[in-house]
């Protein structure tokens, strides 16, 4: 998730994307991403492998921000917000 285009980002791992970016949009709970205005979906990718998922978390946590910023604009070079996308 980002606050604007190569804006804060936020990295997590859910197994209900639906919800979990809900949650970030409407600022439900106190957190980094409400703190820091993090709302639009500009990266996701799915998996039923629960390890895979979190070792991808980590892995990415680790990067350069740089290297984050090239792996969006390869998948969505727009930054457009995919909140609509995910929700069909």
């Amino acid at each position: 998730m980002a606050s604007k285009r190569n804006g804060t980002l936020y990295i997590g791992v859910t197994n209900d994307l639906i919800r979990r970016v809900y949650e970030h949009r409407n600022d439900l709970f106190v957190s980094f991403t409400k703190r820091y205005r993090v709302h639009s979906l500009v990266h996701f990718e799915e998996t039923t492998d629960v390890d895979a998922a979190l070792n991808q978390e980590k892995r990415w946590k680790k990067w350069r921000r740089k290297w984050k910023l090239e792996l969006i604009e390869v998948t969505n070079p727009e930054w457009k917000d995919l909140w609509e996308e995910i929700q069909q």
